[in-house]
């Protein structure tokens, strides 16, 4: 499934991707998110060589987790994947992805990915290291809060995912979620599904500092993550679920303290606000938890969430 919205100049490289990752059972789901550019006008013209494809249409742009949301209400097969326009497979991708969670039996398979910057590639690999078996769900998170898991690896688009998840009401995200929607997308299906993978796969191509992309701007929509952790930090009231939040406070400090490092991007006014709720984040946390994460932070990190505090 691919969500749209002004990509003309990428649909190129994303049409010759799916070419060379058609079968007969595979249908293609393109979302044009109220394009203003010629991005409808090229999708209702591409027809792929073999398989399926069909284009759903939000009239006005609702945003990429409202896309992804559109194309899964619609999808018809028993698993389902998601490839950002501006990014693309290597041949033959998608069938390594069926026949890796059809070998495996698990909920969702999760991949490793090339990020490709201009001419570059660099290979970012999944910090699971048990590879081609299944494992529990929420052994992705981990209870060890200074060790990365798969929760610190949230992409959507790294994985493939049984349809049976949809039913559960793990495949789709708040509308409202402008950035950081994939965090909660993985911290659900971490806490929630059953059991998952990680296979060595390295067909997906990630396309880096893209202009015009959420992580290239400093509107409005970069606060945004403030509420994805909060709907994850919701989930984790449960009782059950008291050994992960450790980890989720140790999460939600590193990306305050990153967004602040990274607030030259940040338009004047939005940066006051980021500071603001910043603040009332950080008071608001369980205290034990965000002390404990300062003193295990290296000393600039600390500073800075000190001063915010």
């Amino acid at each position: 499934m691919v969500p749209c919205h002004d990509v003309a100049r990428f649909l190129p490289t994303t049409f010759a991707s799916i070419q060379q990752n058609v079968a007969d059972d595979i249908e293609w789901l393109l979302v044009d998110d109220g394009s203003t550019d010629t991005t409808a006008v090229l999708l209702e013209r591409f027809v792929p060589a073999r398989g399926r494809a069909r284009v759903l249409t939000n009239p006005t742009a609702l945003g990429l987790a409202e896309a992804r949301n559109t194309g899964v209400r619609a999808a018809e097969g028993r698993y389902v994947t998601f490839l950002d326009a501006d990014d693309w497979y290597a041949a033959g991708h998608l069938e390594r992805l069926v026949e890796a969670i059809e070998r495996l039996g698990v909920d969702f398979v999760r991949t490793d990915h090339v990020q490709a910057k201009g001419v570059t590639r660099a290979t970012h690999r999944a910090p699971e290291t048990r590879r081609n078996r299944p494992l529990d769900a929420r052994t992705g998170i981990g209870t060890d809060p200074a060790r990365m898991s798969m929760v610190d690896y949230p992409y959507a688009w790294s994985a493939v995912y049984d349809m049976r998840l949809r039913h559960r009401g793990l495949l789709t995200v708040d509308p409202r979620l402008h950035t950081a929607e994939d965090r909660v997308m993985a911290w659900r299906l971490h806490l929630h599904a059953d059991s998952y993978a990680v296979v060595g796969l390295l067909g997906m191509f990630y396309r880096r500092d893209v202009a015009g992309s959420l992580t290239a701007i400093g509107d409005e929509r970069q606060l945004h993550f403030f509420d994805s952790l909060d709907l994850i930090g919701a989930e984790l009231e449960d009782p059950g679920f008291a050994a992960y939040r450790p980890k989720f406070v140790r999460t939600f400090l590193g990306l305050i303290a990153h967004h602040e490092e990274s607030r030259a991007h940040l338009e004047p006014e939005v940066h006051r606000r980021f500071r603001e709720r910043a603040g009332r984040t950080l008071r608001g946390l369980p205290t034990d938890l965000v002390e404990a994460t300062i003193a295990a932070s290296e000393p600039r990190r600390a500073r800075i969430l000190e001063s915010l505090r």
